[in-house]
């Protein structure tokens, strides 16, 4: 079943139901996998995508998401700051862009920047496009269409806003704001001209269904960039005490996430060092992109580590 199901992906351009993506749940793992490269391989070829990250602004956040450190609900030890000033934000964007990272995006913490925010990194974004090769996002919350505008004229190409999890678990991780907020952002932000980057942390205490459904609705929404977080416990949030991950249960979703978006980035990121090999064995299962360097409020990779394992992998930068 598993071969027919992937040679039918392969050679019919097939996109399989959610009973069969069910049906995946359960085979063998390293089958899995190996068809999971075959997709991805040919529908992605080498092509790796690497972005990097920088927390412009951190923590006072007004949601009540409960994996995350950065709430005013909750009482965790992170350092919180206002919006960085230009110059900080600059210099990681062009120190990652001398590296060769292909992306850089600013993530903000909070529902969503004022305008005057706004404006703030609109000049940033502007000041890198003009003296940095790289290309740029952001992931500033739930924007107005007239903000998400103002991204794209200030070159802006991508816009991130993960659906988290499914639509029926949402409700479960959030009260703040909705399922349907998330998806009216990734809209407008689609409207405005911006690609869009969507994906999920996993380990919140979801089935494999919600993940399933998950993957389902970012490929009905057309998102070529899929972000995969695995949940790092961090103290002082409700999901403090929930178990992490296996290295093979994540594996799995990687793979079945190949299953369902043939030609997506599939993207590595928070998470990694959580696993002994570093998440590298998720790029035979499926991922084809990563977040490199450190994360919001957990460390990351180094840039240089994630380019040499590439390169052995058979990656094309």
């Amino acid at each position: 079943m598993l071969k027919e199901l992937s040679n039918k992906i392969l050679n019919e351009n097939y996109h399989i139901t959610k009973q069969e993506a069910i049906s995946l749940i359960d085979t063998d793992l390293q089958e899995l996998s190996l068809c999971a490269e075959k997709i991805k391989q040919k529908f992605c070829g080498n092509k790796f995508d690497m972005c990097s990250i920088v927390s412009g602004k951190s923590g006072k956040c007004s949601e009540n998401c409960k994996f995350c450190a950065q709430s005013s609900h909750y009482k965790t030890s992170i350092k919180e700051y206002p919006l960085l000033d230009s110059p900080n934000i600059f210099k990681e964007a062009k120190h990652n862009a001398d590296k060769k990272v292909k992306r850089f995006s600013i993530v903000t913490s909070g529902k969503k920047l004022s305008d005057t925010e706004i404006d703030s990194v609109c000049q940033t974004y502007k000041d890198i496009k003009n003296k940095c090769d790289i290309l740029l996002c952001a992931s500033m919350g739930l924007l107005s269409y007239e903000q998400l505008v103002k991204l794209k004229q200030a070159g802006v190409t991508r816009y991130h806003c993960n659906l988290e999890t499914s639509r029926r678990f949402f409700p479960s991780i959030c009260s703040t704001h909705t399922y349907d907020d998330k998806i009216n952002t990734i809209n407008l932000a689609k409207k405005a001209g911006l690609e869009i980057c969507s994906g999920g942390i996993f380990g919140l205490g979801e089935t494999f269904e919600d993940r399933i459904d998950m993957f389902f609705d970012i490929y009905n929404l057309g998102i070529k960039s899929v972000p995969v977080n695995v949940l790092n416990p961090i103290k002082g949030t409700p999901f403090e005490n929930n178990k992490i991950l296996s290295q093979e249960e994540i594996n799995r979703t990687v793979a079945i996430a190949r299953f369902i978006l043939p030609d997506a980035f599939i993207r590595l990121a928070g998470g990694r060092l959580l696993f002994k090999d570093k998440g590298v064995s998720m790029f035979s299962s499926g991922a084809n992109a990563t977040i490199t360097g450190d994360m919001l409020t957990t460390s990351g990779t180094s840039i240089d580590e994630d380019f040499d394992t590439i390169k052995k992998l058979g990656f094309e930068k």
